[in-house]
């Protein structure tokens, strides 16, 4: 049995002819799917992508806290109270202004 005689033995295709070759509308519709699929991607990966703000602008945030709150979230922010802030934090000192805690604490981050 030769190739064409198998092929002529084959049942009828059952699908209709223009459904193998799209027309403009089933393209746009198709380009419009594609893009709602690029939409739903990029809004899940949205909060992956965003920039976090650096540890010098949060410090630089916690401006206007009482000083006992404002050491409490630096500590937070750097993952540690520095060395120098920590009579200040636990009231055994002077608080330092805020010139003086940004200083201290941005020079800390840089060495963790």
């Amino acid at each position: 049995m030769t190739q064409d005689e198998l092929l002529a033995a084959l049942a009828p295709p059952r699908l209709p002819a223009g459904v193998l070759q799209p027309d403009w509308r089933e393209a746009l519709g198709l380009i419009g799917l594609g893009l709602l699929a690029a939409l739903l991607v990029f809004l899940l990966l949205a909060p992956l992508l965003t920039r976090r703000p650096s540890h010098r602008a949060r410090i630089r945030a916690t401006r206007g806290l009482p000083v006992g709150e404002r050491l409490l979230a630096i500590a937070r922010i750097l993952g540690h109270l520095p060395a120098d802030l920590r009579a200040a934090a636990y009231g055994a000192g002077p608080a330092p202004t805020d010139e003086r805690i940004e200083h201290i604490a941005n020079r800390s981050g840089r060495r963790r």
